[in-house]
């Protein structure tokens, strides 16, 4: 892997970090107004945020543990990047919670804005498609160098995948425009670093799991 892909890597995260300052101010003035009409709490848009809120603090969990575990720099950069921008995310659809009054949970199983809630797993902590099990985490907590470079690789790229899926439901579902444009733009960054993280498996004799 080049300095030049790394250096790409830490380019659009900070970019989304940049990006997400705008997003939340614009979305207050999407849904403060008086003659707009604030999504509901079982809407795809609340659904999406409350899910997607979920999905990136695992994401956010593995990334420091991978980190803690190798001291190859390239890798860690990458986990620093999706780290970083997956918590600003994470911060700011909870905020839109907030902001619409609604609550962060909901007795309704994850996924049910998709149609999916008969589908999401919660086997062994997996609560939606694409996430680790706890047994997978424990194991990339248990590894190191290499080992735990290519597991975390293949994890997370399961995971962008799962991610990938329920951000196109919102693109295509959610009546909010700022939250439907960060939802494309998770799509977008997140299937390049899947590309991203293929050629790392590579690298290291290896390939994603699926």
């Amino acid at each position: 892997m080049s300095r030049r892909h790394i250096g790409w890597a830490a380019g659009a995260a900070a970019a989304a970090l940049v990006a997400a300052g705008a997003i939340t101010y614009a979305v207050a003035e999407d849904t403060g107004g008086p003659e707009t009409e604030r999504p509901g709490a079982e809407s795809a848009d609340a659904g999406f945020a409350r899910d997607m809120a979920v999905h990136h603090q695992q994401a956010v969990e593995m990334s420091y543990i991978v980190r803690d575990r190798t001291k190859n720099e390239e890798v860690r950069r990458l986990a620093y990047d999706i780290a970083q921008t997956q918590a600003n995310q994470r911060g700011m659809l909870l905020g839109w919670l907030d902001l619409w009054e609604l609550p962060k949970v909901s007795a309704e199983p994850p996924m049910t804005w998709m149609g999916m809630g008969d589908m999401a797993s919660g086997k062994d902590g997996a609560l939606m498609p694409g996430m680790a099990t706890n047994t997978e985490l424990k194991k990339l907590g248990s590894l190191s160098g290499k080992q735990a470079e290519i597991l975390y690789l293949q994890l997370m790229t399961d995971h962008h995948k799962g991610g990938v899926h329920m951000a196109g439901g919102c693109a295509a579902k959610c009546t909010v425009d700022v939250e439907r444009r960060l939802a494309q733009g998770m799509v977008d960054a997140q299937r390049s670093e899947i590309e991203l993280m293929s050629g790392m498996l590579k690298e290291r004799g290896a390939q994603p799991r699926s």
